[in-house]
């Protein structure tokens, strides 16, 4: 085994561990989501009836199911698909750095992947956004190798597990239409093309469910991202600083803002073209089709970061690119061992409620009760009245998004809230009916 080779696998390994830690944090909705799509509905049914009232192509709940027919359902079972993602991920980086320049420059692109706060973050997450991560940068390499058959393949499953997936592989095509011209480029798009294809009856369905939930629910824009300059902010400064965030919010946006500037005008400052194509089309891209259709959301575009980190690797400066690594590290650490920064703590909320009790909460965001607790009921809080009911359990997630004004409506029918609990990010709280 080299000395390169060596240096790899120990990033890898430590890559590895620190991603144990924390690992069995409470399930947060959308994982949960996953997780009972999962449990509750076959192959052909999650194809068929699950995803066309998702918002996402089946391919990572398959894989997931095949995972936990094996593995369960535990919050360490189901993450672990991600971590491994991951870590293949981090390999694949090296071999592209590697092609580039040198194994030298693979080994810094692996390790700013590997230790980017955000990647540690959700390569933890029961989702599909790892999965997405992995395939584009195979794509990539497929590419870089001339290998246009991997790259069609990898093209064709990177869209049926994430529909963003086109923006960066019209990037990669772009270029090789410039540069080598359109009779070579061919052998490049049936890829994405064959999953376009197939799957846009699926797209167009989920697009007119979008569109009604739009209509329906008051605030789900908010939910997509907007085209605006915050959601655009927001991209560079996750990419660098990762999902901590602190009060006061101006401390937070003047440490964290400075922290992406250094990032960012350090990795540009030696970006080669090509790089700088398949990092900013994207993004340019995702902008202005959010203006009809939005979805200006950071976490979208994590299969950029691979390409943050090949843009790290350049700089020359040993020094610069040691801080920078330290401070991707750190953040990663301050995230995983400070409990106040890991996810929504329905874990707690759910086991702090007594066994078949009612709760009245919105019934499409029930999933993490339905996890944890499946002997909780769970009532729609739209349908209360005060016919039957003297003391309610009331779970507020989600309300502002829904428009919900639910202290209005149920003083109005006669409740007063007798008290309440807190959860990270969530709440609970106690109702009963005046006499």
């Amino acid at each position: 085994m080299t000395g390169v080779s060596k240096k790899l696998l120990l990033i890898i390994i430590f890559a590895f561990f620190i991603r144990l830690i924390s690992l069995n944090q409470s399930l947060w909705l959308d994982e949960a989501i996953s997780s009972n799509a999962v449990k509750n509905y076959s192959y052909f049914d999650i194809i068929t009836k699950f995803s066309p009232s998702d918002f996402h192509p089946p391919l990572y709940y398959l894989v997931l199911k095949t995972w936990t027919s094996v593995f369960g359902f535990s919050e360490i079972s189901l993450r672990f698909p991600s971590i491994i993602f991951s870590l293949l991920t981090g390999y694949f980086v090296y071999l592209i750095g590697a092609k580039l320049k040198n194994k030298t420059i693979g080994l810094w692109s692996a390790t700013f992947f590997l230790f980017n706060p955000l990647i540690i973050y959700y390569s933890q997450e029961t989702r599909m956004y790892s999965l997405v991560v992995l395939l584009l940068t195979v794509a990539l390499h497929s590419y870089l190798t001339n290998r246009p058959k991997l790259f069609c393949l990898f093209s064709f499953l990177s869209f049926l597990t994430f529909y963003g997936s086109v923006f960066f592989i019209t990037a990669i095509l772009i270029w090789q239409l410039s540069t080598r011209g359109l009779k070579k480029t061919f052998p490049f798009i049936w890829g994405i093309l064959i999953a376009v294809i197939l799957l846009f009856p699926l797209l167009k369905h989920q697009y007119l469910v979008s569109k009604t939930m739009v209509l329906a629910v008051p605030n789900w824009s908010l939910v997509l991202g907007k085209s605006n300059l915050k959601n655009l902010f927001m991209i560079p400064l996750k990419f660098a600083f990762g999902r901590i965030s602190f009060y006061p919010k101006t401390i937070y946006y003047l440490v964290s803002g400075l922290w992406s500037l250094f990032i960012f005008i350090a990795a540009l400052l030696f970006a080669s073209k090509f790089l700088s194509l398949i990092f900013f089309f994207p993004l340019i891209a995702a902008l202005l089709v959010s203006f009809s259709s939005p979805m200006l959301q950071y976490f979208r575009y994590l299969y950029l970061i691979p390409v943050l980190g090949l843009l790290l690797s350049q700089i020359p400066n040993k020094l610069i690119k040691v801080i920078l690594v330290s401070g991707f590290l750190s953040l990663s650490l301050i995230y995983l061992f400070l409990p106040q920064y890991h996810r929504e703590d329905w874990k707690s909320l759910s086991a702090s409620l007594p066994p078949q009790s009612t709760v009245y909460m919105v019934p499409s965001f029930s999933d993490p009760i339905i996890y944890y607790r499946p002997d909780i009921i769970v009532k729609d809080i739209n349908k209360i009245d005060n016919s039957v009911l003297k003391n309610i359990t009331v779970i507020p997630y989600g309300f502002a998004i829904h428009g919900i004004d639910h202290k209005t409506k149920l003083s109005s029918l006669g409740f007063s809230q007798s008290s309440g609990s807190n959860y990270r990010e969530l709440s609970k709280e106690f109702w009963q009916l005046l006499p």
